[in-house]
């Protein structure tokens, strides 16, 4: 009963606070300071760590639980290319390197519209490679990320194998943005985060007049062979449920081993509420055991 209540009053202050500050016609640097306000009532656990440095010419913070850590997990945070931040993501990649036992890398990757694609991905490439370089194996890291952020996780998994560069253990992808052309968008009754205009024009600033089904740019529209062990997790209540279901379906039908999780009722990257809302800590703990699972022994 309390869980449900809880529930309500998050997908109110979401619908109330969060999706009007995601609005096209609001100024991005005002956007970028509301979400970060907005950020704030997520909340990593008790007993974790932040270390910030530079990593590969990019801020970045690590995060750790624990005494020890058996691997690593580079997170790409959400934001729609635009938003967001390692910082604003402390909460969720908190709760991540708890259920992973993993120190969890988030890099402050560059953002449109001052700095168009392919400017995030090689970013996150280049955090890759300096991970590799301070002597973590490629199967002792794991790629997660969240929104546009699991796209780019995406994306970067693909470049790595194109580009014949070792793969991670495994990817894991919290609501998924994958297909920015848009035209498959999903129409729940209710979604409290996301508006299609705001997600347009993102996409429209991220692209910079590349094609939105470049696959590195969307990947739904790429080669999925060959790619690492993928978890997709997404809400009922969002526009990108196609975006993941299409996902899934892509990899599946290359080969990739696949599971798909969607969660009724719930919203967009909902894991955000993980330690208060136990949907959203469960779905931690299991991104977590699939992290390790795949994780060189």
């Amino acid at each position: 009963m309390l869980q449900h209540l809880l529930e309500t009053a998050l997908r109110q202050t979401m619908t109330r606070l969060v999706k009007p500050a995601l609005h096209p016609a609001i100024p991005i640097s005002v956007q970028r300071r509301l979400i970060s306000q907005a950020y704030r009532s997520s909340m990593p656990p008790r007993g974790s760590r932040f270390q910030t440095e530079t990593l590969a010419g990019r801020p970045v913070i690590r995060s750790s639980f624990g005494p020890t850590t058996q691997g690593a997990v580079l997170y790409l945070h959400g934001g729609g290319y635009i938003i967001g931040s390692a910082a604003t993501h402390k909460g969720l990649t908190g709760h991540l390197a708890k259920a992973s036992g993993c120190m969890v890398i988030a890099p402050d990757y560059r953002l449109a519209p001052e700095h168009p694609f392919p400017a995030a991905l090689d970013d996150a490439e280049a955090t890759w490679l300096a991970l590799i370089d301070e002597g973590f194996a490629p199967d002792q890291i794991a790629i997660a990320g969240d929104s546009a952020g699991g796209g780019l996780a995406i994306a970067l998994a693909m470049r790595l194998r194109d580009q014949k560069h070792p793969l991670p253990s495994s990817v894991t992808v919290f609501s998924p943005w994958t297909d920015l052309t848009q035209k498959a968008l999903y129409s729940p009754e209710c979604e409290p985060v996301l508006q299609a205009r705001w997600t347009a024009k993102s996409a429209k600033l991220y692209a910079a007049g590349e094609s939105l089904e470049n696959p590195l740019i969307s990947p739904v529209f790429g080669d999925f062979e060959g790619l690492p062990p993928l978890l997709v997790q997404v809400g009922s209540q969002e526009i990108l449920l196609n975006d993941a279901e299409r996902l899934a379906n892509a990899a599946r039908t290359a080969g990739v081993s696949t599971q798909l999780e969607v969660f009724n009722s719930l919203w967009h990257v909902f894991q955000v509420h993980s330690g208060q809302l136990d949907r959203a800590t469960a779905a931690v703990q299991t991104a977590g055991k699939h992290i390790r699972a795949h994780l060189a022994g």
